[in-house]
């Protein structure tokens, strides 16, 4: 099982379901303390996501739909085509992303590739290039079996009407759940 430790341990399986969140350099702050040390750290990823869902300020590239749209293309596009991972699931939110994938390769590889692309396209489209686009850092977690698969999928998925963007999972265009027309 690698491992590997930034500011966060991260633990992976090729060939096993993994959780993953990474989020746009700057959108929390960084001179806040959040006082996270006595939480799990599944509870302090979701004191995380809900000041990132609930964020109005900071950087919110994503928002804007050529950037959103890029992103939620490049996933799939990716998968297949380079074949790092297989993808559940994905919710491109107004500062951050959200995907279970089943990796088929190194976790660092992936989401260097991942972030990589989509950070020079979106600084293309911005007119910044060389911008740091993403934060280093992200949250990964191992999904331990079917019923936690279930339940990171609905949790994807809902992640835009929890942010008050919209009242059900598939009116949202940049995400899995979305059942909008071609």
């Amino acid at each position: 099982m690698p491992t590997y430790c930034r500011r966060l341990p991260h633990i992976y399986n090729i060939g096993e379901p993994l959780f993953v969140t990474w989020r746009l350099a700057g959108s929390l702050p960084e001179n806040r303390c959040f006082r996270t040390a006595e939480l799990s750290s599944g509870a302090a990823f979701a004191v995380y996501d809900r000041l990132l869902d609930t964020a109005r300020t900071g950087p919110l590239d994503l928002a804007e739909p050529a950037i959103a749209r890029m992103a939620m293309a490049y996933l799939p596009r990716l998968a297949e085509s380079d074949r790092l991972y297989d993808l559940h699931a994905f919710a491109v939110m107004p500062n951050h992303v959200h995907v279970l994938i089943t990796p088929k390769a190194d976790l660092p590889r992936i989401l260097k590739v991942i972030k990589g692309g989509t950070a020079r396209a979106a600084n293309q489209i911005l007119g910044a290039t060389g911008r740091t686009f993403w934060q280093e850092e992200f949250y990964d977690h191992l999904v331990r079996n079917r019923e936690e698969f279930r339940r990171i999928r609905n949790y994807i998925e809902l992640n835009p009407v929890r942010a008050g963007l919209v009242t059900s999972p598939e009116e949202f265009p940049f995400s899995s759940a979305w059942r909008g027309a071609d």
